[in-house]
């Protein structure tokens, strides 16, 4: 019988990395301009569903922006985001499948100056996890199920994370 570690269908790896910041109208353009000059990638504009007239939102109101890396890119930037945090982070910005975290100005990012034309901005970073096999419920030609263990839970996040990464988590 072989061990649960040996099994390549339960290896974790980072499916995305999305790097997304609200506002609107010139705070708007500003977010998106900081999205791309970090990335070098198009930012995508949000566009609100819903209406919530505490806040001012009506259907179709461009709300944020958000950039989606994959791959080596997505490590790359994920390290040096990591590295403006020191690589400590808190237990509670942990989900099953998923890790956010915060960064409240980008020139404390490594690498990144000041750019006047955008300010000082922050933004947010939700890293999703994965496991092969989880297409089989996403795809739309013969959609299946998956069970339960095949979900990444939050001690696996964590684990991972101080694996790869050297990440500390705080309480």
């Amino acid at each position: 019988m072989k061990n649960q570690k040996d099994n390549p269908m339960r290896k974790i790896f980072i499916e995305k990395v999305v790097l997304s910041a609200g506002g609107t109208s010139d705070n708007l353009a500003k977010a998106k301009k900081l999205l791309e000059f970090l990335t070098a990638r198009k930012a995508q504009i949000i566009v609100s569903q819903k209406r919530i007239p505490d806040f001012g939102v009506r259907p179709g109101l461009e709300v944020g922006t958000q950039v989606t890396l994959r791959g080596k890119n997505a490590l790359d930037m994920l390290r040096r985001l990591l590295g403006a945090l020191d690589n400590k982070l808190s237990r509670r910005q942990v989900a099953d499948s998923h890790l956010s975290f915060g960064i409240k100005e980008y020139i404390e990012i490594p690498g990144a100056e000041y750019q006047r034309d955008i300010g000082i901005r922050g933004f947010n970073t939700t890293i999703v996890f994965s496991r092969a096999g989880l297409r089989v419920k996403r795809k739309k030609i013969k959609r299946g199920s998956v069970g339960r263990n095949q979900y990444v839970k939050k001690e696996d996040v964590v684990k991972f994370m101080e694996e790869q990464f050297k990440t500390e988590f705080i309480k």
